[in-house]
């Protein structure tokens, strides 16, 4: 196991992608944080009364790691998957270690450091951007509270756990343009209307909680979505056990299907 942990981790990381995205990550969420913190701490006439304030805008903002952020572990995390289908490398892969399970376990563990370094430099990349502005214009940026060092905290290992669903995800779709398509379509479009569309309906409301992007919210504690639209969320533990189940199903599904079959 130990061997094909190692094995694993070394492709993911050997690639420039990772890198890439690693690098746009940061740059992105550290633009969309400073916007957000400015939004936040508008003050005058012509702005009224800001959305947020105090602790709960320090919060909303410093998750924008899952919001905002979440589609790229994901797509990192496919992608240690779906580029040796696209490569035909997986018939390598099986051969020295013709255990599935094994390499299955090892695709899904090797991808947790890749994810931890993912939400490090997107949580320091939002601080660094929208702790400033909200000390300045705003409350504070309450980075000594004890409920906001939980949310950093846990940004940072929500995000490995994206990338792990990333990977399981691609398991099951093996096609890597699909794959990254599905994902981009989902986190962009698909998620952010059914939480709307669902949270607009009495009846229908509870049902939006399990849903991943909001199970993650429900983890990390804070949702810029749900202080907004006033969307309950599941406990801190509801939140990680979604994740979990989601990620557990993906995997389950692709060992059943695609690491089933003959691969060639």
């Amino acid at each position: 196991m130990r061997a094909a942990l190692l094995a694993e981790h070394r492709k993911l990381v050997s690639t420039r992608l990772w890198w890439i995205l690693l690098l746009g990550m940061g740059v992105y969420l550290a633009f969309i944080g400073a916007v957000m913190a400015f939004s936040f701490t508008l003050t005058g006439e012509d702005a009224g009364t800001p959305p947020l304030a105090g602790r709960d805008a320090a919060t909303a903002t410093y998750s924008l790691v899952n919001a905002i952020g979440y589609v790229f572990p994901l797509v990192v995390g496919s992608l240690s998957v779906t580029t040796e289908f696209r490569h035909r490398t997986i018939t390598q892969t099986l051969l020295v270690e013709p255990r599935r399970n094994v390499v299955v376990s090892a695709k899904l563990l090797a991808t947790v450091p890749v994810g931890l370094a993912l939400g490090l430099v997107g949580v320091f990349a939002l601080v660094a951007t929208s702790a400033p502005v909200l000390a300045w214009r705003g409350d504070g940026a309450y980075l000594s509270d004890p409920e906001v060092i939980a949310v950093l905290v846990l940004g940072v290992v929500t995000t490995a756990l994206w990338a792990v669903i990333g990977a399981a995800f691609g398991m099951l779709l093996t096609n890597q343009v699909a794959a990254v398509v599905v994902i981009l379509a989902f986190t962009q479009l698909v998620e952010p209307i059914a939480r709307t569309a669902l949270g607009a309906v009495d009846a229908l409301a509870g049902a939006s909680a399990y849903l991943p992007g909001a199970a993650a919210d429900a983890l990390i504690g804070a949702s810029l979505f749900g202080e907004i639209a006033g969307i309950d969320l599941l406990p801190r533990w509801g939140g990680a056990l979604v994740l979990l189940a989601y990620a557990a199903a993906f995997a389950l599904a692709g060992r059943l299907t695609t690491f089933r079959r003959d691969i060639g």
